[in-house]
């Protein structure tokens, strides 16, 4: 099933001779429960991709439809709630809220959606993040692989369509980085969660099934791993 669909995507900031083309024209797609690397070197576009996808900027010309949902026929509000149900972010420096502990920062999306949460889903993640004894520690009373361990618990917590995952392992030293993308790979096994992760690591994106490779706006590759 067609989790992700990206139809003539393009991104252009300024004009005239400030203009710069970030995306030039990017078409592809993306089945549920896939595991897929988007690789490129600074500067490539992979960032604006990812914000693109990720309902964060909006392109300049293109559609992007999520479970069939093109998120750019929606007004702010609509996409804020859209993304919020349906994409997972995890960024490099975690943005963890610092006044809420584990459990509450995990389960953020859904209080901003005032809905009830599962106690048994969220008891279920915590122990496969292997954060049982932390439930009541505030970010800084955690290691950095431990605050990257929230955030993908933060990215699960809504069942959502997508999750992006930027730099993930960006900010942690080798044991943490294997542990990150450990978890990352059992939650697209274990969940069949769909899973884009962005990265210039040639190392780590060979993890993924798929590796789409951005050069200068436009996709260079798209090669199964």
């Amino acid at each position: 099933m067609e989790i992700l669909k990206v139809e003539n995507l393009s991104k252009i900031y300024g004009k005239g001779e400030t203009q710069v083309v970030a995306l030039d024209d990017i078409s592809f797609s993306i089945q549920k429960g896939e595991f897929v690397s988007i690789i490129g070197p600074s500067g490539s576009g992979k960032s604006t991709m990812l914000h693109i996808l990720g309902g964060v900027d909006r392109p300049t010309k293109g559609k992007v439809y999520i479970n069939n949902q093109d998120i750019y026929s929606l007004n702010n509000n609509e996409l804020a709630i859209f993304r919020r149900r349906n994409i997972g972010l995890i960024y490099q420096f975690y943005n963890l809220i610092p006044i809420l502990n584990v459990e509450e920062n995990i389960s953020l999306p859904v209080s901003l959606d005032h809905r009830p949460i599962d106690e048994k889903k969220l008891e279920q993640i915590i122990k496969n993040l292997g954060l049982e004894k932390r439930t009541k520690h505030l970010p800084n009373q955690l290691s950095g692989g431990q605050q990257q361990r929230v955030s993908i618990g933060r990215s699960l917590i809504t069942e959502p369509a997508i999750i992006l995952a930027d730099e993930p392992t960006g900010n942690l030293d080798s044991k943490n980085s294997k542990e990150i993308l450990d978890l990352l790979k059992f939650s697209n096994k274990e969940y069949n969660q769909t899973l884009i992760m962005i990265t210039h690591d040639q190392k780590l994106a060979k993890e993924a099934q798929r590796i789409i490779t951005i050069k200068d706006g436009k996709i260079a590759s798209d090669e199964i791993n």
